[in-house]
């Protein structure tokens, strides 16, 4: 398996918030924007591993903004690190009221591990990230190291 840049998996989705993913006070539910970012997370990791791949783990998933009826919702993400079978994709979420003139807000961020699995639903190897640039490479190191923190957690039971 060759190696494959950060460039190579990217991927950008939006959702124009509607009644049916809000609450009675307008807020869109967190849920439907994490569900947003987990389809997100899956558009890039098959894109990197060329499998089928589900979601292991959600990291420092964390909200900045509220999100209302209405808003357009624009979720990217892109590999931080990669394992034997996992991928780690940052997310950032933007929220933008599109009746005004003001700019794009981050609503929500969050690191989601997400492994490809073979049609039994075993772990199946993905190709390497190839690193570009020096901020890849602290973005990597630093996933490495909550890849290896939650390996070690789940090791002591």
């Amino acid at each position: 398996m060759d190696a494959k840049t950060v460039e190579q998996s990217k991927a950008t989705i939006a959702n124009l918030m509607q009644p049916e993913h809000a609450n009675q006070s307008g807020n869109v539910h967190g849920g439907e924007i994490m569900k947003l970012m987990d389809h997100a997370a899956g558009i890039v990791a098959a894109r990197h591993a060329r499998k089928n791949v589900v979601t292991a783990r959600v990291d420092q998933l964390e909200f900045h903004q509220p999100v209302h009826i209405g808003n357009l919702v624009t979720c990217s993400g892109y590999l931080t690190f990669v394992g034997r079978s996992s991928m780690e994709v940052f997310l950032t979420v933007t929220v933008e009221d599109v009746t005004k003139n003001d700019d794009p807000k981050v609503a929500l961020t969050a690191y989601f591990t997400m492994v490809a699995i073979n049609k039994e639903g075993r772990p199946e190897p993905v190709p390497t990230l190839q690193i570009s640039t020096a901020e890849e490479q602290a973005l990597f190191d630093e996933g490495k190291l909550r890849y290896e923190r939650y390996k070690q957690k789940q090791r002591q039971g």
